[in-house]
């Protein structure tokens, strides 16, 4: 038996079923949001190694030498990403605190590439090698890594068989890793051999074909390539990226000359630190602080001014070197949009963004359709995802869009497992707030579906500030159009509806509920919205809002649903070009300009000038066994409906992709069918004779 379902929502911030497949990177790789930021804007970013926190260097040198290094890579207009590991998370940029924490922390572990496994079982904190570092940076995509020195090949490393793990690591980690050679305390002329057999390219920065000696600017041994500028070095960076060689570039940066003058103490200081060393059976990962404490003794202190310094200059070759790099990618990425006759394609694929709420939520579903209060009844719970915004972004995401999704988390597991469940999606914009928990909802259902009771903790949702959306105003001002739910506070709402005024920016507003309805209305912001897609109970408060009364109890049957409907979409339709009115079992009402017989939902520059109409569409026939959750059946049809719009299709296709969308998502389990492709809700590929015909009506 068919019967017409609701594609209104009942939780009005959506639901999904909870997925089994983690992704162990996206559990134990923590991303700092300006880090994330970077990378999803394709600007440059510079990896920093936090081995010279905790082993390379006394507190307080240690911290603050870590600190000036990273504003040596802003001022040079790249961002820095320093790793380390903290509490079994592998930190990929770190806070003030959290450098803080490793500067101070007490027998931190130094984490190369075999110490990772142990760090991350046992939740320990350390230092990442330079092995550990290329590692996490090239799991989050940074080309691009600094560090004072790599290691190397140990003095009598051919009885000792001491050799680094950074140089197999550049053989087989596809990074670019700018130093100042291998620490001086190695043997420079193995260590060049061994990079050779690993099939690593070695090059000299600068106009010296010597291979520089960390404290001095000449180690003995010629380099094998030579790079004049950032701009060379960042086109053999690109060369060996685009080759797929999954092999990294050393790239060898002298030391200045006016610091490389105490090497000759330096070098004798180095020789009697080894032979303690010896004396004193220091070995494995031991020998180097233990060499380097000892140096900067011996010296008096000039070892470690040498070792800042040189690490100062690597920080802004390599920070050169990473904004010529992206230049060039950016440059590649331009080039490939444009057709072999000379016309330049437009990318319609990160030009919306959406911004609003991301839950994670348990779900208590009765077997019957009468659930009783006070007492235990028989159902099942599960964990699942939602937030309207996300829904949204998800539906667009899966619709050949990838939206910019700007929302706010804990940083706690629930926020783990629900951005793990999203990574198909541009999550860039979502922050995760120490000492904030993730947004979580309880809802109770009936075995149908339907809303019994819901429990939500959205405080965090109040985090989506004014002051954090606008780091993103450049996406915002440059997008065709801008999403917002109601979870997202008045004063966002409000910057934005000012962001789109002024550059001229649709703006598609989802209510979420009755009471969150009113937010643009409060103010004159509402007046810079151009869509907006609530059920009628929503639209009665965005009129009482305005001072319209509305009525107290609302009609049940269609002809009068149909005609409350029209004349409470009338005074918002001075300035909104579009109200999708959702009507649950009845359908869709799409209330707007006249145009040819129809509504008119392309984005128009100017004021409404012509006669207001609406088409009512009757909602598809689903059976009750198709049916599995109503939830979010109406974040589907507004995620589709923008999809066709964004993609300039005519009214008609509009609505039906986002009916499509909707049924799918009330066959699934989850709010956005995993299922959804835009093949599935394209109406060209779909049999006519399934379409009821809208109905046509003028707004007097």
């Amino acid at each position: 038996m068919l019967k017409r379902v609701s594609v209104l929502r009942p939780l009005r911030h959506g639901i999904s079923t909870f997925s089994s497949k983690f992704c162990k990177n996206d559990r134990l790789y923590r991303v700092h949001p300006s880090v994330a930021h970077a990378l999803a804007e394709n600007r440059p970013v510079v990896a920093l190694e936090s081995t010279i926190i905790t082993h390379g260097m006394p507190y307080p040198h240690n911290l603050s030498t870590a600190k000036e290094v990273e504003s040596i890579v802003r001022a040079q207009g790249a961002t820095p990403a320093t790793v380390g590991v903290i509490q079994g998370k592998v930190h990929i940029g770190l806070s003030s605190e959290e450098l803080q924490y490793l500067a101070c922390s007490k027998n931190p572990l130094k984490v190369s590439r075999r110490d990772l496994p142990y760090a991350v079982s046992k939740g320990l904190s350390g230092g990442t090698t330079v092995s550990g570092t290329m590692i996490a940076a090239h799991q989050a995509g940074i080309p691009v890594f600094v560090t004072g020195g790599i290691g190397g090949v140990h003095r009598d490393g051919e009885n000792s068989l001491d050799i680094s793990a950074d140089l197999t690591e550049l053989a087989r980690t596809p990074i670019a890793v700018v130093s100042a050679g291998v620490k001086s305390i190695l043997d420079v002329g193995r260590t060049l051999e061994f990079l050779e057999t690993q099939g690593v390219c070695v090059a000299t920065y600068g106009m010296s074909k010597n291979f520089p000696g960390f404290f001095s600017t000449k180690s003995g041994f010629p380099s094998p390539y030579q790079v004049s500028n950032a701009q060379e070095a960042a086109q053999l960076i690109a060369s060996t990226l685009s080759l797929g060689l999954q092999s990294g570039v050393l790239l060898a940066v002298p030391i200045p000359e006016e610091v490389a003058a105490a090497s000759q103490e330096i070098e004798q200081a180095i020789q009697t630190a080894v032979a303690e060393a010896g004396a004193k059976g220091v070995t494995g990962k031991e020998v180097t602080p233990f060499i380097l404490q000892r140096v900067n003794e011996l010296t008096t202190g000039k070892s470690l001014q040498a070792n800042i310094a040189l690490i100062h200059n690597n920080a802004m070759v390599g920070s050169q070197i990473a904004c010529e790099l992206s230049k060039q990618m950016n440059k590649r990425k331009l080039r490939s949009t444009i057709h072999h006759d000379g016309e330049q394609t437009t990318d319609s694929k990160q030009d919306i963004v959406v911004i609003g709420g991301i839950n994670v939520d348990f779900i208590a579903k009765g077997k019957t359709e009468k659930l009783l209060f006070g007492q235990t009844n028989p159902g099942s719970v599960c964990q699942s995802f939602g937030g309207v915004g996300r829904n949204i972004a998800d539906s667009l995401s899966r619709l050949g869009h990838r939206p910019l999704f700007i929302s706010a988390t804990g940083a706690d597991s629930n926020s783990d497992a629900v951005l793990n469940y999203c990574k198909h999606m541009n999550t860039s914009g979502v922050a995760r707030l120490e000492e904030q928990r993730t947004a979580t909802y309880c809802a109770v259902i009936t075995a149908s579906g339907e809303l019994s009771l819901g429990l939500g903790d959205m405080d965090v949702h109040q985090q989506i500030t004014e002051q954090y959306v606008s780091q993103f105003e450049k996406q915002l001002s440059s997008a065709r159009l801008v999403c917002l739910d109601g979870n997202i506070p008045v004063s966002t709402i409000g910057y934005v509806c000012s962001i789109a005024k002024k550059h001229d920016i649709n703006v598609w507003y989802e209510p979420t509920d009755s009471v969150k309805a009113s937010k643009p209305f409060l103010s004159e912001a509402w007046k810079s919205l151009s869509y907006s897609s609530p059920n009628l109970a929503e639209l009665c408060t965005m009129n009482k809002t305005l001072g319209i009364q509305t009525p107290e109890v609302l009609p049940c049957s269609l002809d009068e649903v149909l005609n409350l409907a029209l004349a409470l979409s009338r005074p918002l339709l001075e300035h909104l070009q579009c109200l999708v009115v959702t009507l649950g079992a009845n359908g869709v009402l799409l209330c707007g300009e006249h145009d040819a017989g129809s509504v008119n939902l392309q984005p128009r520059k100017q004021k409404r000038r012509g006669q207001l109409c609406a088409l009512h569409y009757p909602a598809l026939a689903v059976t009750t066994e198709e049916t599995m959750n109503v939830s979010g059946a109406g974040d589907s049809l507004a995620g589709g409906l923008i999809a066709g719009i964004v993609q300039g299709r005519d009214t008609d296709s509009c609505v039906q992709m986002g009916l499509l969308a909707a049924r799918l998502s009330l066959a699934s389990l989850h709010p956005i069918a995993p299922a959804l492709t835009l093949d599935l809700v394209d109406p060209n590929k779909v049999p006519t004779q399934e379409w009821p015909k809208p109905s046509f009506m003028w707004i007097n």
